[in-house]
């Protein structure tokens, strides 16, 4: 009825607008980065550094923390893992918003392609976050938010296809599947 008619009005021109999707890009320059090795989870002193020690910085960068380890900083005394590289250009993309998990795996396969020519990554990461006060994180099941809400995923991809999966899950959680 009529009720209907309204109700449909009110969400098209409020609601549907309020889930597109918001991209933003950044470029950050004369990027610290940890060296990696797909076939080296655990790091090897001065080879590669461990996938928890690139979790970490993945969430420094992603968070604009600086990484120079300044006494005088109040916010962090970070440092980037060792072994690392400084790379010239790193570009960073953020899509905010409600994402279904076809348009991840869609958004995998294009950065994919980001290792055809010309070949300037060695690895690339994408990170996807639920909601902090999602209802539910992984398995259906409900999410308890108590303190962070980590609900969370990253993949590292690599040049030769190689990928690693981390997932962070906050401690009254149900494991990931």
């Amino acid at each position: 009825g009529a009720e209907g008619s309204t109700l449909m009005s009110y969400f098209s021109k409020n609601q549907i607008q309020a889930l597109k999707p918001k991209i933003t890009f950044s470029t950050l320059r004369d990027l610290q980065c940890p060296v990696l090795q797909s076939n080296d989870l655990q790091g090897k002193p001065e080879k590669s550094c461990s996938t928890e020690e690139l979790f970490e910085w993945l969430g420094a960068v992603l968070n604009h923390v600086s990484l120079d380890n300044k006494s005088s900083s109040f916010l962090s005394t970070y440092c980037c893992p060792e072994p690392n590289t400084v790379v010239e250009k790193a570009f960073l993309c953020t899509i905010t918003g409600f994402i279904i998990p076809e348009k991840i795996i869609q958004l995998l396969e294009q950065l994919c392609c980001y290792f055809g020519e010309p070949k300037l990554a060695y690895w690339l990461t994408l990170t996807v976050h639920g909601f902090a006060d999602s209802p539910v994180s992984w398995r259906e099941n409900e999410h308890g938010f108590h303190k962070g809400g980590e609900n969370l995923y990253n993949f590292v991809i690599f040049r030769n296809l190689d990928y690693w999966l981390q997932m962070a899950v906050g401690a009254h959680d149900d494991c990931p599947p």
